[in-house]
């Protein structure tokens, strides 16, 4: 079993950032009996340790010693949902000797670990970085993941359904049953669990993001029925219909602020290689087809998938920019323009956010939280990365944000996952390894990390 979990000895010989933007080098594939299997084991943070700011960043810890958190919501007075989760029981998933070997890699990497199934509630009510409140807003879920308030009712994307609660601004703990709204893709494989959540600007519709339950299909398509897709609910009727496919595993999700857009952040598949394919974010279009299984990155076909569909694979868009091969890319996060996109129309704080706080240090665009490779050698993703945009596109090479989440012997100290933009306009980074949300300003802290405020302790 170790000589499996080793996997292929082969290492990438390409810069990673040739395969990063609009129109990425795509090496031919390159597919092993046996997988590249190269896990960062799980370690976590020292006493005062913190991931590694860019020039002028300050990063601090809003909160430590959560349980696995995993994704982010900002309510419109301020207050940071978080949700603290793991994958649910899945016992097809871990059948056969690929499923088992799957299944040590992931447990080495510190993603399979009991689920704590609840929203907790972060208040930095004196405004000082670090929150002083905390409390479990809502229990007795069943990993959850994406949130989003509406009015007074609070939306959560639990992984096999969308539930709704009553929510009153201030409140500190949801006593209220939850009520289903919309059944969600599970089942006992469910690979790719975590389902992610939008509302509309206008607050009329939910957009769920919900990943293939396969690399590859592998397993046959009939098990992956409604997935590899983007769902549209709307709240008035209750309908919900499939908005995009051929999206491997998209899960953050955010509107872009100048052309109202719809965007995601994908990952692609696995075990073609170091150096394919590349993960990405791109603009959803409503019945747009994004290629997966029978296609990547538009037209490049994937061989292993059967039977070849040449007129899927000839609908496929081309997504719009990739961020390199295995990186994990889930959190994605706009910075808000004045008064525009969905934060203002919810009487969020998107002026203050735009014009001041992380906004003053990288202008229009979005972040990406890159949670980290198990296929690749060597080591990608792990870190937050910004993608500059000029006119609702984006124009430029990746900026690294946060770094520092692997040490010299390629532990991961931290993996990053969601990412939000707080009232303040600071940055915030849910890190599931490092059990810390993260919050970075662009306030004199320096490059070297900046200071590093930790009130927890």
């Amino acid at each position: 079993m170790a000589a499996v979990l080793a996997g292929c000895e082969s290492r990438s010989m390409r810069a990673e950032i040739a395969g990063t933007g609009p129109r990425p080098s795509l090496p031919e594939p390159n597919p092993s009996l046996i997988p590249t299997v190269n896990i960062a084991p799980a370690k976590g943070w020292p006493a005062d340790g913190a991931p590694t700011g860019a020039a002028g960043l300050r990063v601090t810890a809003l909160a430590r010693d959560l349980a696995h958190p995993r994704w982010l919501h900002v309510l419109p007075n301020g207050d940071v949902l978080v949700a603290e989760t793991a994958a649910p029981e899945r016992p097809e998933e871990g059948k056969g000797l690929r499923g088992k070997v799957m299944m040590m890699a992931m447990k080495k990497a510190g993603s399979v670990v009991p689920s704590a199934n609840r929203v907790t509630l972060l208040r930095d009510a004196d405004g000082d970085g670090v929150a002083e409140v905390r409390a479990a807003l809502v229990e007795g879920l069943n990993s959850p993941f994406g949130m989003a308030v509406v009015g007074d009712t609070l939306y959560v994307a639990n992984t096999d359904s969308v539930v709704k609660l009553p929510y009153r601004e201030g409140a500190t703990r949801i006593d209220a049953a939850p009520e289903k709204i919309a059944d969600l893709p599970a089942g006992p494989r469910n690979r790719h669990w975590t389902k992610g959540l939008l509302a509309s600007p206008d607050g009329r519709r939910l957009y769920v993001a919900v990943g293939s339950n396969s690399d590859h299909a592998e397993n046959g398509l009939d098990q992956e029925r409604d997935r590899a897709a983007i769902h549209e609910i709307d709240l008035s009727t209750g309908e919900k219909r499939v908005f995009a496919t051929g999206l491997r595993n998209p899960v953050g999700m955010d509107w872009e602020p100048r052309t109202g857009a719809l965007w995601a952040a994908v990952n692609e598949r696995d075990e073609l290689g170091n150096d394919l394919v590349p993960d990405y974010i791109t603009s959803v279009r409503d019945g747009g087809f994004y290629g997966w299984p029978w296609s990547y990155f538009g037209q490049h076909v994937d061989e292993r998938v059967k039977p070849p569909r040449p007129d899927r694979v000839a609908e496929a868009r081309v997504p719009d920019y990739a961020l390199g091969a295995h990186t994990a890319s889930l959190g994605l996060a706009f910075v808000p323009a004045a008064g525009s996109g969905e934060r203002a129309a919810r009487g969020e704080a998107g002026q203050a956010a735009a014009a001041g706080g992380i906004a003053a240090r990288f202008g229009e665009g979005a972040f990406v939280g890159q949670h980290g490779s198990w296929n690749r050698r060597p080591h990608s993703g792990y870190k937050v990365v910004f993608v500059p945009f000029r006119d609702g596109r984006p124009a430029g090479e990746p900026q690294d944000v946060l770094t520092g989440f692997l040490n010299a012997e390629g532990e991961a100290l931290g993996r990053p996952v969601g990412v939000a933009i707080d009232r303040q306009g600071a940055l915030l980074v849910a890190d599931d390894v490092g059990n810390v949300v993260w919050r970075v300003t662009a306030d004199g802290g320096g490059g070297a990390g900046g200071k590093i405020v930790d009130g927890q302790r």
